[in-house]
């Protein structure tokens, strides 16, 4: 961990797991903290794969592997979002924020005062030699064999995994009024959760779940370990929002002193 200058934090888990929101909201309570998002590496759209029809924006080849990996190298050297990066994912909308201002006051007060003079945060992230930022990454394939074997999971300090049940996933993508893209604009055209979204994330992190079987919702504890994965196992597919906010502002401070205390 010697001259590193930041703390990067993945979050990953099927499209509409609720990626983008627990990443503001970690955002918004942890100091020094920016969001990258694996839609910055998106292809152009006449490099996307076709598949029954549909351009496939959510598999593997859709994604610039490397571009990503040179993204987060650059990240863990200077601190810094990449200024070779282009992100559009901000200008998204996700909707209203789940999560109470009650909660997120209580998880503000709860950050603070750990990185309060004296505090184990304040030595970590705030140390006068070399302050740490801290860089959240959200996608739903950061775990996928494709992207580990592009090196992307080796350059995450602490990985979090999101549950979502299909029809859950299905409702919170089918509400959504589209996606900004470098070409313009895209909106989910019929069907394509059922033909596209899902399969994917299926064939993709079938080596996380138990058998083998997404479905079934049962995570493979040993995997996970293996992986250095945290999930909220055996807490079901659709979590509450608010419960799995406290669960990752605790987990995230626990892998930072972990890793960083003894800084001083």
């Amino acid at each position: 961990m010697e001259g590193r200058k930041a703390f990067v934090v993945g979050i990953s888990g099927a499209s509409s797991s609720g990626k983008t929101t627990l990443a503001r909201l970690l955002r918004d309570v942890f100091p020094n903290t920016f969001i990258l998002h694996e839609d910055d590496f998106y292809k152009p759209e006449t490099e996307l794969p076709s598949r029954d029809g549909l351009l496939d924006w959510d598999c593997a080849e859709a994604i610039s592997i490397p571009d990503m990996t040179r993204a987060l190298a650059h990240i863990r050297e200077h601190g810094t979002f990449p200024p070779f990066v282009d992100s559009k994912e901000d200008q998204n909308s996700i909707g209203a924020c789940p999560v109470s201002e009650t909660a997120i006051a209580a998880a503000k007060a709860k950050v603070g005062s750990w990185t309060s003079p004296g505090q184990p945060g304040h030595s970590i992230l705030h140390s006068p030699s070399s302050p740490l930022r801290i860089c959240i990454l959200d996608g739903f394939l950061l775990y996928s064999p494709e992207l580990e074997a592009g090196g992307v999971p080796a350059l995450l300090d602490t990985k979090l995994f999101l549950l979502v049940s299909r029809e859950r996933a299905t409702q919170r993508r089918e509400r959504r009024d589209g996606y900004v893209t470098l070409e313009g604009f895209w909106t989910d055209p019929p069907g394509y959760v059922d033909k596209i979204v899902w399969p994917n994330y299926v064939a993709s992190h079938a080596g996380l779940f138990e058998g083998g079987d997404v479905e079934g919702g049962r995570l493979d504890e040993r995997v996970l370990k293996e992986k250095g994965i945290e999930a909220q196992v055996g807490r079901g597919e659709d979590v509450d929002m608010e419960e799995t906010f406290g669960w990752a502002v605790d987990s995230v401070m626990r892998r930072l002193e972990e890793e960083f205390g003894g800084r001083g």
